[in-house]
Order: C-alpha cells, then sequence, then structure tokens
C-alpha cells in the first residue's frame, strides 16, 4: 500500500498555485486604482487607421496582455 503524500492529495491538484497574488481587494488605493487604469487603457488592440497608413509597419500591439495568463504585479 503507497504511502500518503499531500503532494499528490485531490485537494493539491485543484488548488492554486503559490505564487499566484492574494486576490484584489475591494477597497483600493487610489495608486492602485491609478495603475490598474492605465493597464486597462494600455491593453487595447491598435486602431484601424493606424494599420491603413502609408509605409506602416505595425501590425498588432505586441504589449497585449490577457488578464489570466500575465498578472500586473501591483
Amino acid at each position: 500500500m503507497p504511502e500518503f503524500s499531500p503532494a499528490s492529495s485531490p485537494a493539491r491538484i485543484f488548488a492554486a498555485p503559490a505564487n499566484t497574488f492574494p486576490p484584489l481587494q475591494s477597497h483600493k488605493t487610489f495608486r492602485t486604482k491609478q495603475k490598474l487604469a492605465k493597464a486597462q487603457r494600455q491593453n487595447r488592440p491598435i486602431p484601424q487607421w493606424i494599420r491603413l497608413r502609408t509605409g506602416n509597419t505595425i501590425r498588432y500591439n505586441a504589449k497585449r496582455r490577457h488578464w489570466r495568463k500575465t498578472r500586473l504585479g501591483i
């Protein structure tokens, strides 16, 4: 009979990784709110009229961020 190890327990499989940040508070400081607002403004595709300009080499926003894949680190 194999020994029980906490690393292989079913609860450990679905637990959040240890390196994730705590959930964001509902009461935010003004500085945190400003950083979130700036990140939200930056996280958008480039306008279509920029792609249509003559001699344009920009095709997409290379710094686009997915809310679940990459954290802001605030």
